[in-house]
């Protein structure tokens, strides 16, 4: 394999990716203390991975394409099994409300369908995060971390805020994303006219 696929930020991701069944598991069957060990075990790795990549020059564009992956995998599978009834012990603002899942769901397809549809259409690939939609990410990962706490510990009273919060940020990015996408095509096409 090329030697800028078997990076160790790539390696890292990897490893996070291979940790999404594991936590899916442990939560589903209850397990919320080991889900949450888990859950900042690979939120570590996320950040780990990326320090690594810019500090000694590892960045790749496998690394590009596969991180954002594993951050929506991650998230999207742990809201929907906190979404799902009888995972958690049902208190007065667990589980997750549905609505706070399909924001968050709905902003990725969202974004994945612009993104390819651009890309169908023009042949752009220049697509990169803008900077609200990774507030919302680190927002999204902060709350999953609050609500398994919650879980844990049987303090939810802050919780309808963290749902509200997720939601409009969600919203917004993915709104913004459209503008930022756009920004970024005027932007390759002058660098192409220059």
């Amino acid at each position: 394999m090329p030697s800028n696929i078997l990076t160790i930020p790539n390696l890292l991701t990897f490893l996070r990716m291979a940790l999404i069944p594991v936590f899916a598991s442990l939560l589903y069957y209850g397990y919320s203390g080991w889900a949450l060990a888990v859950f900042i075990a690979a939120g570590i790795s996320d950040g780990v991975d990326g320090f690594i990549a810019r500090r000694y020059g590892q960045e790749s564009e496998l690394g590009t394409i596969i991180d954002p992956i594993a951050d929506k995998l991650l998230m999207t599978v742990a809201f929907v099994i906190l979404t799902l009834p009888n995972v958690l012990y049902p208190t007065q603002h667990l589980p997750v409300p549905f609505w706070v899942t399909a924001a968050v769901i709905g902003r990725d397809i969202l974004i994945v369908t612009v993104a390819g549809a651009i890309n169908i259409m023009t042949g752009f690939r220049g697509f990169r995060p803008s900077w609200l939609g990774k507030v919302s990410t680190i927002v999204q990962v902060l709350a999953v971390g609050l609500i398994l706490v919650a879980a844990v510990s049987d303090y939810t009273a802050y919780l309808p805020t963290v749902y509200v919060i997720v939601v409009i940020l969600a919203a917004a990015s993915g709104f913004h994303y459209i503008f930022h996408v756009s920004r970024l095509m005027a932007e390759e096409e002058e660098r192409e006219a220059a």
